[in-house]
């Protein structure tokens, strides 16, 4: 199999209760591409601006990730200012410019085009869309969205859901997306309108999977000291769509562990600011985590 991700690259400035840093590279697709780059050699669609820096580029490549569908615009890379209280649920945002991603306009390359796995990040649905009218013929469609898509945009939102296989979303966003307020009951009308999977992540708590005919849960890894949470959902879908395209099976096990291994890259990505703990990460760490996470759901 094979995996394209469509999303963001951006900088970030991250205040916490502990630490500020400024310009920090950040971004969906960054995020979902490095933790499944420990899985497989994803292929990333995007943009940034002639300010993003080369070295991250050339990590990447480091990481066997296909950079043939990023662009380079002259102008500036997206760049997104957030504050986190002592509760790292919650998060302000500070400011919000488009910069070069105000025009982005996904193009896939024709390598791309037979992927069977694609992950739509939180992007203006219109685009999403437009992204999946592009793939030739792939056996999973995944996607993520926001509150201000939901807002703004949820019949767009709910035309490319006939289309997608997996929807990726925090509790409050699809609560807030099927008008439910029992979280069961807001997975199963989406789940009506065509998607195989419901994945909803639930911070430190983990994540529920939800689908026609079973339900699986998920707990996060027990974290002292989160440092940054900012990447940790998008990590999470890295991880578990990032783990299916290595193992190339969809079968409820398959489904189960591929949740847990994205709980297990979201665990590592808040250990640290940005996208520093995906350079010093090695795949024994992944592997005794996940043995972790198996000892603390069994009785």
């Amino acid at each position: 199999m094979s995996l394209v991700i469509v999303g963001s690259l951006a900088f970030d400035t991250i205040q916490t209760p502990w630490e500020r840093r400024e310009r920090i590279v950040g971004g969906s697709c960054t995020y979902c591409s490095l933790a499944a780059s420990f899985f497989t050699s994803p292929k990333i669609v995007g943009v940034v601006g002639e300010d993003f820096p080369e070295e991250t580029i050339q990590f990447f490549k480091s990481r066997n990730i296909d950079t043939e569908g990023l662009e380079v615009r002259p102008g500036k890379t997206f760049f997104w200012e957030g504050h986190y209280g002592y509760d790292p649920n919650q998060r302000e945002t500070i400011k919000t410019e488009m910069n070069v991603f105000r025009d982005f306009r996904p193009k896939l390359p024709a390598s791309y085009r037979k992927a069977k796995i694609v992950f739509l990040a939180n992007i203006d649905p219109d685009l999403q869309d437009k992204i999946v009218t592009q793939m030739e013929n792939p056996a999973v469609v995944a996607m993520d969205t926001i509150n201000f898509w939901i807002a703004t945009k949820p019949e767009a939102i709910w035309r490319v859901l006939e289309k997608v296989n997996i929807l990726f979303a925090n509790e409050e966003e699809i609560k807030m997306l099927s008008r439910e307020i029992n979280i069961i009951k807001a997975a199963r009308k989406v789940l009506a309108k065509g998607p195989h999977l419901v994945v909803t992540k639930k911070g430190e708590h983990g994540a529920l999977v939800f689908s026609r005919d079973f339900v699986f849960g998920v707990l996060g890894h027990p974290c002292e000291d989160v440092v940054d949470p900012t990447g940790a959902g998008d990590s999470f879908a890295g991880g578990f769509l990032g783990y299916l395209d290595k193992t190339g099976k969809l079968s409820r096990p398959e489904l189960r562990k591929a949740a847990v291994f994205g709980s297990v890259m979201a665990s590592f990505a808040i250990e640290n600011f940005g996208i520093e703990r995906f350079k010093t990460l090695r795949p024994e760490e992944i592997e005794k985590r996940f043995r972790e996470f198996r000892r603390l759901v069994s009785f």
